[in-house]
């Protein structure tokens, strides 16, 4: 039997009060850029914190290690990295 919270629900609407202005600028303009209504980029930013989830450390590793093999025997010498910031903030 599926517990009563996770069956499926009729939506619901929700009321915010007191948003900080910065907030609210913030928000409508991520809705502007991403195309979407205030309503759905709340919604979307909503259910993107909330369904954080732990990494798994064991893919983590793999993916690193396969990164790191990819990269070969490639050396970083770290004065052409400090050589290629500063070209960067030219």
């Amino acid at each position: 039997m599926v517990p009563k919270w996770l069956e499926p629900a009729m939506p619901t609407t929700l009321t915010l009060k007191n948003i900080p202005d910065e907030v609210y600028e913030r928000l409508r303009a991520q809705a502007a850029l991403n195309r979407r209504s205030l309503n759905s980029e709340a919604i979307v930013c909503l259910e993107t914190v909330l369904n954080l989830r732990q990494p798994d450390a064991d893919q983590q590793l793999a993916h690193l290690r396969s990164l790191r093999t990819a990269l070969g025997k490639t050396s970083f010498d770290p004065q052409v990295i400090d050589e290629l910031k500063r070209k960067g903030r030219k």
